[in-house]
């Protein structure tokens, strides 16, 4: 055991404190002499070679690419997000599927909410013809549905009018004629706004690119529970984002973030939705 004194000399105090039996510290691992090579690391041996596969694209997919393609460079967009509180949507949809011949989802109830809103704000359910802005007096909300080709719009039509069930059990049909490839083409036009929802995949918030000709799109995220801080205490709540895309040359951003109010204001109180 090396002493305390220079040059590791054993002193009077190295005697004093002596512990018989008492393993002496382990002395610091030496650091690598310089020059000193590197560790060997054994070669990389790929396994397999590098391959690809094409395949044609459908008719369905150059559709869809042509068309939003056409949209995304065309109509300039800009995006507007809003957080929606859904605790009262949540307790209503439980209610309603209580009583509902049609079992009511929340996107159910956001193309109600679309729908609603747009019969308050007419400027957001219109379309760019060039010369002029076509005003739609009709309600026609398309609802994006995923198939295997790609994606596709179904529409329930003057859905402003209809009941949450009404509007559960056309979707669904529609969403399984789409899956089943049954859709005519009367099931997938006329839209005069659209939902995409892609909450159900857990994702939060996205924007979508706008179904033309209409001049917006919802882009609905997953509800999330969250802490928030209520009159000096804390508790939980279910919130929802939502990301308005609006056609810059029929939609200003007022316009459109009056609409997303209004839109909110249908989700946090359902019951307004039914009178």
């Amino acid at each position: 055991m090396p002493g305390s004194g220079d040059n590791g000399r054993i002193v009077k105090r190295d005697v004093d404190s002596f512990v018989p039996g008492k393993a002496a510290p382990a002395a610091p691992a030496a650091a690598p002499a310089a020059g000193a090579p590197a560790p060997q690391v054994a070669a990389f041996a790929a396994i397999g070679e590098e391959s690809f596969n094409e395949v044609p694209v459908s008719q369905m997919r150059k559709a869809i690419a042509r068309r939003l393609s056409e949209s995304k460079f065309q109509a300039p967009h800009f995006y507007l997000t809003m957080e929606i509180n859904m605790d009262n949507a949540m307790a209503a949809r439980e209610a309603i599927n209580k009583i509902s011949p049609a079992k009511v989802s929340f996107n159910d109830m956001v193309i109600k909410a679309c729908a609603m809103a747009l019969r308050q704000h007419p400027d957001v359910n219109s379309s760019w013809r060039g010369d002029v802005i076509r005003y739609n007096q009709h309600i026609h909300v398309g609802s994006a549905v995923a198939v295997d080709e790609g994606l596709i719009v179904p529409v329930i039509r003057f859905a402003d009018q209809k009941s949450f069930s009404q509007i559960a059990a056309e979707a669904k049909s529609l969403a399984d004629k789409a899956k089943n490839k049954k859709l005519q083409p009367n099931d997938y036009s006329g839209n005069t706004f659209t939902v995409s929802n892609l909450g159900m995949m857990g994702i939060e918030s996205f924007t979508a690119i706008i179904n033309s000709p209409d001049s917006a799109i919802l882009a609905v995220g997953a509800i999330k529970e969250i802490v928030v801080a209520d009159k000096g205490q804390f508790k939980t709540t279910n919130v929802m984002k939502v990301t308005l895309s609006c056609d810059h040359r029929t939609v200003d951003g007022a316009v459109g973030s009056r609409f997303l109010v209004t839109v909110k204001n249908f989700l946090e109180n359902p019951v307004n939705m039914l009178v």
